[in-house]
């Protein structure tokens, strides 16, 4: 692990680091300036969101390493659970 993740882990108890994880879905889409993009790995349910300002090119099929932490959104009354990317880089 080099310096940047042993810090951010190091410094937030709630950050999890995962590595050559596999994409098998990416959406993108545009939300004002933003771009939104969504993410789900192989073999688990749960899925990963982060923000980028340009478009990103598609990660479905490649390998990744992500830190990220659980958080959760209200939609029409009902609470889902979501994994909030704080960085993600392919492997």
């Amino acid at each position: 692990m080099d310096k940047d993740k042993k810090r951010l882990l190091a410094n937030h108890d709630k950050l999890v680091h995962s590595e050559n994880r596999k994409v098998v879905s990416h959406v993108q889409r545009q939300d004002g300036d933003w771009f939104l993009n969504s993410i789900m790995l192989e073999g688990i349910d749960t899925p990963f969101k982060y923000k980028r300002k340009k478009a990103y090119q598609t990660l479905q099929g490649s390998r990744v390493n992500l830190t990220y932490y659980p958080d959760s959104e209200d939609i029409a009354g009902l609470q889902f659970e979501y994994m909030k990317v704080v960085r993600i880089r392919r492997s």
